[in-house]
């Protein structure tokens, strides 16, 4: 009657693993020309963070809380 779901599997390679680096990849970690240029090919793989609220919603915040305060002004000057 009902579909049973499979359990989907994750192949999950952590970034900075021990066990994946050579001894070439550690002495590229001491050698400072080596971690520039990791630094910028890593620097195009950024994963974008979204933040807490989008703008638009707290430009909507704002017009409210401008508009609430010229009534409530209004009412009691």
């Amino acid at each position: 009657m009902f579909k049973q779901r499979k359990n989907r599997a994750f192949k999950y390679e952590p970034r900075f693993s021990k066990e994946n680096q050579t001894d070439s990849d550690l002495e590229d970690n001491f050698d400072s020309k080596g971690f520039v240029s990791k630094l910028k090919r890593q620097r195009g793989n950024k994963v974008r963070v979204k933040g807490a609220l989008p703008v638009k919603t707290l430009i909507l915040v704002l017009v409210l809380l401008l508009l609430c305060m010229y009534v409530l002004e209004k009412k009691y000057m």
